[in-house]
């Protein structure tokens, strides 16, 4: 079965940006740096490394690590991957049980360094942190009074809560296909033994499923609503509810963000939304029924995703008139693509480089 899915025709909450501006024009223009969200114990056999990296893929920098250190890759791990055409500050993790606290004086990987080490008691998993700081510049931008506008309702309103480019890779720059062409290949029964790409694939088809869904609820509703039987998430929490009707409550705590809409992250079994709510997210998947088949064989469960992005400590200013330095902060696993997509259209500056997932 051949599947084809764009990821061209998602909406807009703002409305499409007039304006345009070029991202990544150096690495320098894209700063990301993870926050734990706790200390390192100071004791314990795994060793947390506080590095940076420039212009280099996560995965590549665990793969130096474990063969400087003679260590298998398993005993290296990161809390997310981050972009490789960018300056990142983020922590590794090494299990080194019995042994002392490793020399990497002469490590030598090129725009890479550790910043410092700590010990710790429990192992660096995926997923683990609280968030990450983003400062971004946007260059040659040629509309800054709009610009302007889009961000003081992106402050006000936030942005959806889309997954990035990066999650989906662009098949004109791979040899063998971004992340979703592999996922296509994966529902039309190719194999692909390759345990790192089979699970980017797999990740972008649920991916683009979630964004799938919200795309179809902002062209339904101008800013998205409530609506009986949504699933609202607690801030800052996996728990979750479902809301038989809409009341003063639920609105109050809704402005407040108290709680938060949510969107189907896709796997086995039953759509936790009811009423209204699930109506709306079964016609928004009604022609993708492949994908979802294929996502729920491999026994995911089905997960829930905060529809809306509020980006938080958003700050910007302008070093010259072409020229946008902006700051925040996001929860983990939320993508800053995401908001500069709802400040302008981005030039191609960065379809030159690797895209990797986040």
């Amino acid at each position: 079965m051949t599947v084809t899915l764009s990821t061209e025709h998602w909406h807009y909450l703002h409305g499409c940006p007039s304006a345009t501006g070029t991202l990544k024009a150096a690495p320098e223009d894209f700063q990301v740096e993870e926050i734990l969200g706790f200390s390192p114990s100071g004791e314990g056999e795994h060793v947390f490394l506080w590095t940076e990296k420039r212009g280099l893929n996560t995965a590549y920098v665990a793969e130096q690590l474990a063969a400087y250190l003679n260590l298998p890759l398993r005993a290296v791990t990161y809390a997310g991957r981050k972009d490789k055409h960018a300056l990142t500050r983020q922590w590794f993790g090494l299990h080194m049980p019995g042994q002392e606290m490793p020399d990497l004086s002469g490590l030598n990987v090129p725009g890479f360094r550790v910043l410092s080490q700590h010990r710790h008691n429990k192992k660096l998993r995926t997923g683990v942190l609280k968030g990450n700081q983003f400062t971004l510049q946007v260059r040659d931008i040629d509309d800054r009074t709009a610009v302007e506008h889009r961000l003081r309702a992106i402050a006000d309103s936030g942005v959806p809560n889309y997954y990035g480019q990066q999650r989906f890779g662009d098949s004109r720059h791979h040899a063998n296909g971004g992340n979703l062409n592999l996922g296509e290949r994966l529902i039309a029964g190719e194999a692909i033994r390759n345990r790192n790409k089979r699970n980017l694939a797999i990740s972008a088809l649920r991916s683009w499923l979630f964004n799938q869904v919200v795309s179809c609820r902002l062209a339904r509703q101008d800013q998205p609503a409530p609506l009986a039987g949504d699933v609202f998430l607690l801030a800052g929490s996996n728990s979750f509810f479902v809301a038989q009707g809409v009341d003063a409550q639920i609105l109050q705590r809704l402005e407040q963000r108290d709680i938060l809409l949510s969107a189907p992250l896709w796997g086995k079994g039953p759509l936790a939304s009811q009423h209204g709510a699930l109506a709306l997210e079964q016609a928004a998947l009604a022609d993708h029924q492949p994908v979802c088949a294929f996502l729920a064989s491999l026994g995911l469960d089905q997960e829930r995703r905060t529809l809306m992005l509020y980006p938080k400590e958003l700050q910007w200013h302008w070093p010259d008139d072409k020229t946008l330095s902006i700051t925040f902060s996001l929860p983990s696993g939320c993508f800053a693509t995401a908001v500069i997509r709802e400040v302008c259209q981005l030039t191609k500056q960065e379809d030159k480089h690797e895209a990797i997932a986040e």
